[in-house]
């Protein structure tokens, strides 16, 4: 399984509109496909931590199915950098990079466990919402949960920022692993947490996934989208409890049964709450 090349071959032959949003800190491409036409509009995005990177096959199953109401651009990796660290090790990286990330590692050669980019950063901690005040943020490069010098000072992050404000989506989802619960919610109130909670539970009935509570997190994509944009956004966690990160071949079967019309199922939800 090499995930960035079967990304890059995905991008290559999907018909439709397609973009390189931005490259990683190693040079990288970030590619976004774009799925119907209109309203309302969505943003899907995979893989931001890396050994989490079986979620890009599912963003190939969602783009085949089709089916939305309105348009979808997936975002099938964000953390490529972090992808290859986690499935093929440091060979992966730049050889002048490789000494430093061996540090990030406490040393160790495994890098199957790697969450974060190739700098050390837990992107899903890096985005300007809640930045540095989550209960498992740490403040020195490393695996995972490194919130990073400032928000957004990542190549990946930014180019997420840069291009959810140019498409102005009316929802996002993200799609991590593992723990099949759906995360909603970030200091909404009032009617927007009435709309973003309804919007959930469809996301819920199609998944089969429960509500969860992500008590302390703070700095992710969902939260910057919800804070800032204004927007129901959701974390998704597929993939059962008891599988051993990183999730392979083994778990996907089950990860797409469940997941495979959870993003047509959501646009038709939302164009309904919009109307």
């Amino acid at each position: 399984m090499n995930v960035l090349k079967d990304v890059q071959s995905f991008f290559r032959s999907s018909p439709g509109e397609k973009r390189v949003i931005g490259r990683s800190l190693f040079g990288r491409e970030i590619y976004a496909i774009k799925l119907g036409h209109g309203a309302p509009a969505g943003i899907v995005q995979y893989a931001m931590h890396g050994r989490e990177f079986i979620t890009s096959y599912l963003a190939f199953e969602h783009f085949r199915r089709g089916g939305v109401c309105g348009s979808v651009w997936f975002v099938p990796l964000a953390n490529p950098d972090g992808a290859m660290l986690s499935a093929k090790g440091l060979v992966s990286a730049p050889k002048e990079k490789r000494a430093e990330l061996l540090a990030f590692n406490g040393g160790n050669k495994d890098f199957s466990l790697w969450k974060a980019n190739g700098r050390g950063v837990d992107l899903n901690v890096n985005f300007a919402a809640g930045w540095g005040t989550g209960k498992s943020n740490v403040f020195v490069p490393g695996s995972e949960n490194y919130v990073g010098k400032a928000p957004f000072s990542e190549p990946e992050t930014q180019a997420l920022k840069a291009f959810t404000e140019e498409v102005k989506p009316d929802y996002t989802v993200s799609f991590h692993t593992k723990g099949e619960e759906i995360y909603w919610r970030f200091r909404q109130k009032g009617m927007r947490a009435y709309r973003d909670y309804a919007l959930a539970k469809s996301l819920s009935f199609s998944t089969g996934y429960p509500l969860g509570e992500a008590e302390g997190s703070a700095g992710g994509y969902k939260d910057w989208c919800v804070e800032k944009a204004g927007i129901p956004a959701f974390t998704v966690e597929a993939g059962r409890e008891d599988a051993a990160h990183p999730l392979g071949a083994a778990e996907l079967k089950d990860i797409v049964r469940k997941c495979k019309n959870a993003i047509a199922d959501l646009s038709y939800s939302v164009k309904r709450a919009t109307r």
